[in-house]
């Protein structure tokens, strides 16, 4: 039979020691500490001495340490050093990369495009601009949003979120908006199939833009990310651009 790991243990004052109980944690942190900064072969004594904690307290403590792995005895068994689980959290914790920002991760793909780039957020059925381009003018998110069959990421949230399309007017913006029913249903099929929307000069007059779906870590999709620029040159069949979009959009998942 196995033995359970981590039985309920007794403090001084006769009460668990475990996370119910916050000053036994917080002591047994500093005695971690204690033994970080004091070295390895420090003695129960010193390391009472320099947390100010009990003798008594602190054998305790110290050997519940001990017997989990987080200290280990020296060799002449008077004093303890950092133990394995120490060294494996320590360990995580120098080679976890910090989580990026939207902000940062957009100043990156900025570099490296001369278009206009933003990310929206499709949260609650709602579109709203995450992040615009400060350097580029874009169609304005009032536009977008009233007239989204009119635009990429607008056409976008409609693909995903078809429940939308009951109520929706599809009226034109240029002489280039799609505004036949089917036609318009059958690129939103496209989109689907193919996880690119496109717009061609439907917005505005000069203008197209490409998007691409921003999703969470369960693959639901949230959001778009896009690029406006020139007509002719942002295209669908810009397959290096389309690359671009897809891998920008992948450092974003789980942050919309």
């Amino acid at each position: 039979m196995v033995a359970e790991r981590n039985p309920a243990r007794q403090d001084a004052a006769g009460t668990e020691f475990g996370g119910q109980q916050p000053k036994a944690v917080q002591r047994a942190l500093a005695m971690l500490e204690a033994v970080a900064h004091l070295g390895a072969g420090v003695s129960a004594k010193q390391i009472s001495a320099y947390t100010r904690i009990p003798p008594a307290t602190a054998y305790r403590i110290l050997n519940l340490l001990v017997a989990d792995g987080f200290l280990v005895r020296t060799p002449d068994l008077t004093g303890f050093a950092l133990g394995r689980r120490t060294s494996e959290l320590a360990y995580a914790a120098a080679t976890t990369q910090p989580a990026r920002t939207v902000a940062e991760i957009l100043d990156d793909l900025r570099a490296e495009t001369r278009h206009g780039l933003y990310v929206a957020s499709f949260r609650s059925g709602t579109l709203r601009m995450v992040d615009t381009d400060p350097d580029h003018e874009i169609v304005s998110p009032a536009t977008i949003s009233r007239n989204p069959h009119a635009h990429a990421v607008g056409k976008l949230l409609l693909a995903y979120r078809p429940d939308l399309l009951e109520h929706l007017d599809l009226r034109p913006v240029t002489a280039h908006t799609v505004v036949d029913p089917l036609a318009f249903r059958s690129q939103l099929a496209h989109i689907l199939a193919t996880e690119v929307s496109f717009e061609n000069q439907e917005s505005r007059i000069g203008r197209a833009a490409v998007a691409v779906p921003v999703r969470e870590p369960g693959s639901e999709v949230v959001g778009g990310l896009c690029v406006q620029g020139a007509a002719g040159r942002v295209s669908a069949d810009n397959t290096d651009l389309i690359a671009f979009l897809r891998h920008g959009a992948a450092e974003l998942t789980g942050l919309l």
